[in-house]
């Protein structure tokens, strides 16, 4: 047994040297502490191909540059995550803001023009800089098959029009790193792409074509990790293209939701075993945890160094 040592705290201590005191407390603490050794082994393990399913909408939040730094870095392999936050990151890369909202009136904000996600509110006139976006590189887009082709093509755009450094879709699209979200069509983007369509303008995606690459990268890979920030479609999307598989060596889960009313988001990662989704034998060697946890707290203390 392992014996709970009390956190110090000094002056002028790192956020990293706090997080590594954490795995030695007690409760959420030690689970913090022990996602940032997990996690840690992943990314050194040079056999390991790592996973990273991003839900919610963690762009407005203010998460974007802990998943650029990670892209950047070369931390993450695959990103699977929602049509929210790659339209709130494009959304960032035109040059609109997300900003503090901690008293509101959702009746005026609606008649000043502001869409509220908790304590944070962004434009609507926003959407205006994305329509004019997606008209000016229209066919340019529209030349991809795939969503995930569609989705690189975001990015490109982004650098030949020398915008957005700092987004997610730029940052994948310069790295290589591939990026999926199945459910795009659940976005401002996917109404971006619906009006065009109706409107007349050509475009052919297949929806089901990804699901070839992302099950090659898991089954081809000699070792696999993975990181799900939230659940919901991209923490399934990855889970199903584990399945049959040797399964995920490493796991790391953030997320709020709990288990009993059966979904997915709320499944604690053992669960996966009986799926083919995680190694068994992973907890022998301490490689996969659950944090209970608001992935705005969690995610800087994980990934801090």
């Amino acid at each position: 047994m392992e014996r709970v040592k009390p956190i110090k705290l000094s002056e002028g201590m790192r956020v990293s040297e706090l997080g590594e005191q954490m795995k030695n407390a007690g409760f959420g603490a030690r689970k913090i502490g022990l996602a940032r050794e997990i996690v840690r082994k992943m990314f050194s393990d040079e056999e390991c191909k790592v996973f990273l399913g991003l839900a919610g909408a963690m762009v407005p939040a203010g998460m974007k540059g802990v998943i650029v730094d990670l892209i950047r870095g070369r931390k993450i392999d695959v990103l699977v995550t929602t049509g929210a936050n790659l339209t709130h990151d494009l959304i960032e890369a035109l040059g609109d803001e997300h900003y503090h909202c901690d008293k509101w009136n959702d009746s005026e904000l609606h008649e000043k023009g502001y869409d509220r996600m908790y304590n944070v509110v962004m434009p609507n006139s926003a959407y205006v800089k994305l329509e004019k976006f997606f008209d000016e590189n229209w066919e340019f887009l529209a030349q991809a098959s795939t969503i995930r082709g569609f989705i690189s093509k975001l990015g490109e755009a982004l650098e030949k029009n020398s915008t957005g450094e700092d987004s997610i879709l730029r940052a994948c699209y310069e790295t290589k790193t591939p990026v999926f979200c199945p459910a795009l069509a659940d976005s401002g983007i996917g109404l971006m792409i619906w009006g065009r369509k109706i409107a007349g303008k050509k475009i052919e995606i297949d929806a089901f074509e990804d699901m070839n690459e992302i099950i090659d990268l898991a089954w081809g890979a000699k070792k696999r990790g993975v990181i799900y920030v939230g659940g919901g479609v991209p923490k399934n999307f990855i889970q199903q293209s584990l399945q049959f598989s040797k399964g995920a060596e490493y796991g790391v889960q953030i997320t709020t939701d709990a288990q009993e009313p059966g979904g997915s988001s709320g499944a604690p990662l053992e669960e996966g075993k009986s799926w083919g989704k995680l190694k068994p034998g992973a907890e022998e060697n301490k490689d996969f945890v659950d944090v209970r946890c608001d992935a705005t707290i969690a995610l800087p203390l994980i990934f801090c160094d």
